[in-house]
C-alpha cells in the first residue's frame, strides 16, 4: 500500500506552515537528524544545515527577513522510491509573493526529499534539497 497521500501531506504541511509562520508545525515535518541544502540559480551549494534546530533557524531567519506574504505551491509530486518506512520524493515549487495588492512569481524550484516513517507513525523529512531556478 502506497504512502503517497501521507508523503504529499508532509510537503503541504511544510508549505502552509511556512506561509502562515507556524514554526511549530513546520518543525514537526522534520526528523531530529534532518539535513537541508539548497542551490540558488545554479550557484554554489548552501548548507548543509544539519539537525532540526539548524534547519529551523534557517527557516525562522528567512521568514523574519520577508515583508511580503509568501505562497509555496507544491506540485508534480513523484515518488521515486518507497519502502514501508522510507521514501524519496521529487516535486516542484512555485514561489509566489503577495504584496501591495499584487501577486508576483518569485521563483520556481525542484524539491528533492528523503523521508522516514518514525516510531510515532509520522512521516518526516530526513533530507531536503531545494534547487531554486532563480534568486529571489
Amino acid at each position: 500500500m502506497s504512502a503517497r497521500g501521507d508523503l504529499e501531506n508532509v510537503l503541504n504541511r511544510y508549505s502552509i506552515a511556512y506561509d502562515q509562520n507556524d514554526m511549530a508545525e513546520m518543525a514537526d515535518t522534520f526528523a531530529d537528524s534532518a539535513v537541508l541544502t539548497m542551490r540558488i540559480g545554479g550557484g554554489d551549494l548552501i548548507g548543509p544545515f544539519e539537525g532540526k534546530e539548524a534547519v529551523m533557524k534557517l527557516m525562522t531567519d528567512s521568514l523574519a527577513s520577508q515583508s511580503d506574504q509568501r505562497r509555496h505551491v507544491t506540485t508534480n509530486l513523484a515518488v521515486r522510491k518507497e519502502t514501508a518506512d522510507s521514501a524519496s520524493v521529487e516535486s516542484y515549487l512555485t514561489l509566489i509573493s503577495i504584496q501591495d495588492g499584487k501577486a508576483v512569481l518569485l521563483s520556481t524550484a525542484l524539491y528533492q526529499d528523503e523521508l522516514v516513517k518514525e516510531a510515532d507513525g509520522a512521516w518526516r523529512f530526513t533530507k531536503r534539497h531545494i534547487e531554486l531556478d532563480l534568486p529571489y
